[in-house]
């Protein structure tokens, strides 16, 4: 009889608990609209990372506020990694990857498996080739020594937007 009302009081606290957390839901006032996505400023990684990559920095220059920076990374043991993300205007995923590592296996790493379809985009006086995939498309350059992807869940075409935004500087007077 004893354990029966153990259990009894247990479950009357656990409704009551449960009823505190709805009213604490109810009434604090809280955004469902609000958007989840921080922004991140990435000057002192771009300047840290041209002083350091053996290969010119690509960093997006004149792009309309709309495009919000979200991830950046230089990681010069996992072959000069240098990783910028951002959410376009139409809230998709854009990303600038280089690598001193070329080839095809960290391609599709960076791509999320996708493969290149033998056909180019021209952006400004740059060809590069597209990559297609089933999670990310993609705009890829290979360079003497290093790769420059521009990959996200984004359209050919705000890849191509990112592509032509693109400045390439290197070296400890490159901001």
């Amino acid at each position: 009889m004893k354990g029966k009302q153990t259990v009894w009081d247990m479950v009357r606290s656990l409704a009551l608990i449960g009823v505190v957390v709805a009213g604490i839901y109810i009434f604090v006032p809280h955004d469902d609209k609000a958007d989840p996505t921080r922004t991140v400023d990435y000057r002192v990684e771009t300047i840290t990372a041209r002083r350091a990559a053996p290969y010119p920095v690509a960093v997006p220059v004149g792009l309309p506020e709309q495009w919000r920076a979200t991830s950046v990374t230089y990681e010069r043991k996992n072959a000069n990694a240098w990783h910028l993300g951002f959410q376009d205007p139409d809230r998709q995923y854009v990303a600038v990857e280089q690598s001193t590592d070329t080839s095809a296996k960290n391609v599709a790493k960076v791509t999320r498996r996708a493969t290149a379809t033998g056909q180019t985009q021209q952006v400004g006086d740059r060809t590069w080739e597209r990559w297609d995939g089933e999670k990310y498309d993609a705009l890829v350059r290979q360079e003497q020594g290093y790769v420059t992807v521009v990959t996200g869940t984004a359209s050919f075409e705000q890849l191509g937007a990112m592509a032509a935004a693109l400045e390439f500087k290197q070296g400890p007077d490159a901001r």
